[in-house]
């Protein structure tokens, strides 16, 4: 099931290609039908929203928001061992969470000089979680917990509708547990545009947080990019994991590691990078094993046919593979992988030994799955706390602050060619003397 490729033994341009990622649409079609959406979603508000609920999901819907009889039925509808999941993860999610929350910093750069970095919340946030072929209320726990924690007054969630008209029910209790109040039942770029804009009924956020498909991942680009819309939390793409293995690794956890990145959609990408041909063959025929008795056997053939298993002759080779390749998730499966940590400077997330599935990431852990892909890892990191405050910068001078240093700040503005930044330091020098 997975192609070997001897790393070695490949041209620069050959290695390029191994690790190139599968295409993603991109064409001036796609842009032009998204643009269409947000215009139409801007321009008519909740009318543009329902007429293309009804076009793009199937579902005629009276309203859009969620009403307190859906909530408390969706309670109703989830096992006490459901309800207890999600409680738990939240906990965890919330443990580490809250570790990110950040004192102010106050310094005296300066005698007189009083310099001041403070955080304040983002007022409106958006939060996108998709449904599909899955709904995900981990995402919603994801989003929704950083935000309050970072002490956002209002918290939009947007979930396309099932085809009963109503959100999924998972999705609407981990919402609710998690603070969030206002969901309401719309996806795709619709979705994305009801919430950089707002409409009658949708709150218009400052930042919009949550993955998606290309349409939804092209309209936050869009929005993001006009003064009058929204910023978006990380540019992705598909999802990826890139798993590194030793001889001594267990090829039937290598092989699910791989199959459960492979199945959230057949533009998925899984890479296994291994200093053992004999290993890596092994993992394939588990996976081939395994295959036939899951679900979605068939998307996850799709995400395979573009994976690989690249063999290296050390492991100090694997990880600049790695590092190159920039993962959403990176998985270590090694002998004493802790000692390998400090040679990944590129992953979204990095899961350590092999009792470390990259699914527990994805639900309880405690640390956010929403990560950069398709190679922002080499910029971008992990959604966290952080993401939903702005900082300010604050500084206050006394005379004799002023003193001190204003005449490095005539010194510097004379060199730029500023003369009224000059005169504004000058003016109150010669009134202080």
């Amino acid at each position: 099931m997975l192609t070997q490729s001897q790393w070695a033994d490949l041209t620069a341009a050959q290695q390029e290609t191994l690790l190139a990622r599968p295409r993603l649409r991109d064409d001036g079609e796609q842009v032009e039908q998204v643009q269409r959406i947000i215009d139409d979603v801007r321009g008519n508000g909740d009318a543009a929203l329902l007429r293309l609920t009804e076009q793009f999901d199937g579902v005629g819907l009276s309203a859009i928001a969620v009403s307190a009889g859906e909530f408390s039925a969706a309670e109703r509808q989830l096992s006490v061992q459901q309800r207890d999941a999600i409680g738990q993860a939240q906990a965890n999610i919330e443990a580490f969470h809250r570790a990110q929350l950040r004192d102010p910093i106050s310094v005296h750069t300066a005698p007189g000089v009083h310099c001041e970095r403070v955080t304040r919340p983002l007022s409106t946030v958006g939060l996108y979680v998709p449904a599909g072929t899955a709904p995900l209320p981990s995402t919603a726990l994801m989003l929704a917990v950083p935000a309050k924690l970072a002490g956002c007054p209002l918290r939009v969630l947007c979930s396309p509708p099932r085809p009963d008209g109503r959100v999924d029910p998972a999705v609407l209790v981990a919402a609710r547990s998690a603070g969030v109040s206002q969901v309401f039942k719309l996806g795709g770029a619709q979705a994305i545009a009801a919430m950089a804009y707002g409409t009658e009924s949708v709150p218009k956020a400052d930042k919009l947080f949550g993955p998606g498909n290309s349409w939804v991942t092209l309209a936050k680009i869009l929005v993001s990019r006009d003064a009058a819309g929204a910023a978006l939390d990380i540019p992705a793409g598909p999802s990826e994991v890139l798993v590194i293995a030793d001889a001594a690794a267990d090829p039937l956890f290598v092989a699910t590691d791989l199959l459960s990145q492979a199945e959230h959609g057949p533009d998925s990408q899984v890479l296994l990078v291994s200093t053992s041909a004999d290993l890596a063959q092994r993992v394939s025929e588990a996976i081939s094993s395994l295959l036939p008795s899951l679900p979605r056997r068939d998307v996850i053939a799709q995400a395979l046919s573009h994976s690989s298993a690249i063999i290296v002759t050390d492991l100090a080779t694997a990880f600049e593979v790695s590092n190159r390749y920039a993962p959403e998730h990176l998985i270590v499966q090694t002998d004493n992988p802790r000692q390998w940590l400090d040679r990944v400077v590129a992953a979204g997330s990095v899961f350590l030994g092999p009792w470390s599935p990259e699914a527990i990431g994805d639900y309880c852990s405690g640390t956010n799955h929403v990560l950069p892909t398709y190679g922002f890892a080499r910029s971008y990191g992990s959604l966290g706390t952080q993401d939903f405050q702005r900082a300010m910068t604050v500084q206050e001078l006394t005379p004799e602050g002023l003193q001190q240093i204003g005449p490095v700040a005539e010194t510097l503005a004379s060199l730029e060619g500023l003369d009224a930044h000059r005169v504004a330091v000058t003016t109150r020098l010669e009134k202080l003397s």
